[in-house]
């Protein structure tokens, strides 16, 4: 198949997708107790985290699902840190609108354009 190169930028964003849902499962994991994991909100933590790397994986194979998936896990995370402090809350809008710069920009946009591999 004849595709276009992957921008650098989102082999990078892929990658940092799939870095966060692994770091962020694993240290998440500890606190997922069997008897009570319902009684918290672990399930749900540790479901974002899957999700943050099954974004990445399909990023980084040229998904166009996959980031728009993507770009909504960021702005779920504006939503939530907005009930937060407020310097949380920026940082959170700041890499929002990078994660969606880097991800709608031509060349990205070209790569998404692509028929997915298989």
């Amino acid at each position: 198949m004849n595709r276009n190169k992957r921008p650098l930028s989102v082999t990078i964003l892929g990658c940092l997708y799939i870095a966060v849902g692994v770091i962020g499962f694993l240290s998440h994991l500890t606190e997922f107790r069997a008897r009570n994991a319902f009684q918290s909100d672990v399930v749900w933590i540790e479901l974002t985290e899957l999700l943050a790397f099954i974004f990445g994986v399909f990023i980084l194979r040229g998904h166009n699902w996959a980031r728009w998936a993507a770009l909504a896990w960021m702005a779920f995370h504006v939503i939530l840190s907005a009930f937060h402090a407020i310097p949380e809350f920026a940082i959170h809008c700041f890499f929002c609108a990078v994660i969606a710069w880097l991800l709608f920009r031509p060349p990205a946009a070209r790569y998404f354009r692509q028929p997915s591999s298989a």
